[in-house]
């Protein structure tokens, strides 16, 4: 999967400015995928010059310009082959997991803070998930519902083996 497939896929319903597709990654396609405007804009340029997307320049009064882009019918067809193509393997990549991995090299009560940390945050996501999932749920699709039940689950997932972690290690230090 890349920055272009899931650019190709938010163009499917309608036509977005890359502003537009930025909130959508910070949000609904958060618990998976992400990408900076250094990522999104390069990309759109390129699709363009592919002829993938094509670019429309809108007038806004007491505002700047903004471009909104439209999925062609050779996007559409470039979309469609990404959809039937092989699922490639998840990619998980975590700072606050890597600091516990390699947690034996310093005090237990940096990795407790460290837990504590990645604790509030993965409650943080999972308030914002399940806020996004009441405010979105009337117009998602039913493979959009089942992907946001998975973030939730897997965020109270999580939440349960840091709290029973963050215990274990504080009863290790006292001892």
């Amino acid at each position: 999967m890349t920055s272009q497939d899931v650019i190709l896929g938010l163009l499917m319903h309608h036509s977005l400015s890359g502003y537009d597709m930025k909130h959508k990654m910070e949000t609904i396609l958060s618990y998976f995928n992400n990408a900076s405007f250094g990522t999104i804009y390069p990309t759109l340029s390129k699709m363009e010059k592919e002829e993938l997307i094509t670019k429309q320049s809108v007038i806004q009064e007491g505002r700047p310009n903004k471009n909104v882009y439209s999925i062609t019918e050779k996007g559409r067809e470039q979309f469609k082959t990404y959809m039937y193509s092989p699922v490639e393997d998840n990619e998980f990549k975590s700072d606050a997991m890597t600091r516990l991995f390699f947690g034996e090299f310093v005090e237990k009560d940096v990795i407790v803070g460290v837990l504590e940390e990645y604790l509030q945050r993965t409650k943080g996501h999972m308030e914002r998930l399940s806020k996004l999932y009441v405010e979105c749920q009337p117009e998602m699709s039913h493979s959009q519902e089942i992907c946001i039940q998975i973030g939730i689950n897997n965020s109270e997932s999580q939440i349960r083996t840091l709290t029973q972690g963050i215990v274990r290690l504080k009863n290790l230090a006292e001892k």
